[in-house]
């Protein structure tokens, strides 16, 4: 299994742990030399959001995968983690909406997180 499978399970996991919603994994390696795979999930609240964020940063770490760049901060309704193969988004429900990433990057696979082997 490919390091960047693992982190994106690892993340994803992270964020079902949390509750996060709509937890979607969209594999952009073919249009995209950016990263491998965006994961996109929300909170509904700004608690639940940061508490995603610690928790995916907390299991990424505990994985041996340290977050190359974070855009975002404790009070930010759309957090950024990089880990270069995967980019996480944490958003809060109505920016995910609005910036509707899944829209934008609609020529990436969708996957399953079952898929992820």
């Amino acid at each position: 299994m490919g390091e960047q499978i693992i982190m994106a399970k690892t993340a994803y996991q992270a964020l079902d742990e949390k509750k996060g919603e709509d937890i979607k994994i969209i594999e952009i390696s073919e249009i995209s030399v950016m990263a491998d795979y965006f994961i996109i999930a929300n909170g509904t609240n700004q608690s639940q959001v940061q508490a995603m964020v610690d928790h995916v940063q907390e299991k990424m770490h505990g994985a041996g995968f340290e977050v190359k760049r974070v855009e975002g901060n404790k009070s930010s309704s759309w957090v950024l983690l990089d880990y270069g193969d995967v980019i996480v988004h944490v958003f809060d429900k109505e920016d995910r909406l609005f910036y509707d990433l899944e829209r934008l990057w609609s020529d990436g696979r969708q996957i399953l997180s079952d898929d992820l082997v």
